[in-house]
């Protein structure tokens, strides 16, 4: 198999743009119809994610090894979807289709070989993953809602008691999706994994966002949700040691430090730990009560809340991360830092010129949103990987 061949072949496809994915998913509907419902009424939401991230993969198969874990746990997820070992060919099938079409004359008998097999591999794997999780777990639990609060106008704090348990690691984020929209938006947990075994999620409503909406304006005690298993753990505790801690969260992005500071207590470590609440004005602090009540029982938990505009300052905004550089040194801490993409990356940026290292700084990779069969989440992994390139 031509590696380099195959990383060349995508590079000429991926540099058609948006036409590739229009053309992959025209190829795919019209040849393989019933794929269709596997994806979202609005393709908006999807746009290039499938095919960019499939094509970035494929064409890295000489590195294939270092994702398989992750392969095997994505190929478990897409049963959610109801992705089955059928389907793979079909997709497979649209995908060398697209190369095809966009590369012309550079197309060649031997490049179709290279781009089958190693497409082959690929689907082998995730397939391997899907029937491997079928002994573990279903691909979605059904859960109903027990608890419906509207915090803020676009904020609602979610109780969640799934049929049976759904085990998860705090940091964690777990799929959820309504029955009447197809699509899922990951969300992690806004606590320690409970005896009752109930689930605490913050839902802000996002401007189009069909599973947010739907979950803070359209749902109410006694309805019933989908949830997928957990994924991640770049938010878990287990990589920073039993350090003291330096946690920074924004709007909602509050949930899954809120996990991790019951798990800390539930722990009993004895470890330090400042967290830095920041919100865009007082008003949106909308679980203060809460965080207070985790400080006044938490000797060792040291609270402080950064408002982001002040009406006594026009036009100065205060970000949560250079409130708490400016109260200290934390650089001998871990820091984890959860919010929006436009948060999470100023607070990065800000650390990192200061002198943190990566190693320490703990957060989720942007653009968490997922919509469908969507691989994004692959091409991170491959970064992580030290695959070259990489494509969002």
């Amino acid at each position: 198999m031509d590696a380099a061949g195959l990383k060349q072949s995508w590079s000429l496809v991926a540099a058609h743009g948006d036409q590739v994915p229009l053309y992959f998913y025209s190829t795919l509907f019209l040849t393989h119809p019933e794929t269709r419902q596997m994806f979202p009424t609005d393709m908006a939401g999807q746009r290039d994610r499938l095919v960019t991230a499939l094509g970035h993969i494929v064409s890295h198969v000489d590195q294939v090894d270092r994702l398989v874990g992750f392969l095997q746990q994505l190929g478990a997820d897409h049963r959610k979807f109801a992705v089955r070992a059928e389907h793979y060919p079909a997709v497979g099938e649209a995908l060398l289709a697209t190369v095809r079409h966009f590369l012309g004359e550079a197309w060649t008998d031997e490049l179709a070989r290279d781009w089958a097999d190693a497409y082959g591999l690929v689907a082998q794997v995730m397939t391997e993953g899907a029937q491997a999780a079928e002994a573990v777990h279903p691909p979605w639990w059904v859960a109903e809602i027990v608890g419906h609060e509207r915090r803020t106008f676009d904020v609602a704090v979610l109780t969640l008691r799934p049929q049976y348990l759904l085990p998860f690691t705090p940091g964690q984020s777990i799929g959820v999706s309504h029955p009447a929209v197809r699509s899922w938006r990951y969300y992690s947990p806004a606590n320690a994994p409970r005896a009752d075994g109930t689930l605490e999620l913050h839902v802000r409503a996002a401007p189009g966002g069909a599973v947010s909406s739907r979950l803070v304006y359209g749902c109410a005690v006694g309805d019933r949700i989908h949830l997928a298993a957990p994924v991640g753990d770049r938010l878990t505790l287990w990589s920073a040691g039993s350090g003291d801690l330096l946690l920074l969260a924004g709007g909602t992005g509050w949930a899954p430090v809120k996990a991790l500071v019951e798990q800390i207590a539930a722990e009993g470590s004895g470890r330090k730990v400042d967290l830095y609440v920041g919100a865009r004005s007082r008003g949106e602090f909308y679980d203060s009560e809460a965080i207070d009540k985790l400080a006044s029982s938490s000797p060792w938990l040291t609270v402080t809340y950064a408002v982001g505009s002040d009406f006594r300052r026009p036009g100065e905004v205060v970000h949560v991360v250079d409130r708490a550089l400016a109260d200290g040194d934390w650089r001998s801490r871990h820091v984890y830092v959860c919010g929006s993409d436009e948060m999470v990356g100023h607070a990065v940026t800000t650390l990192t010129e200061a002198g943190y290292h990566a190693g320490q700084l703990h957060h989720e990779g942007l653009g968490k949103h997922w919509y469908g069969p969507a691989w994004r989440t692959a091409v991170q992994q491959a970064s992580a990987a030290d695959i070259s390139g990489g494509v969002r």
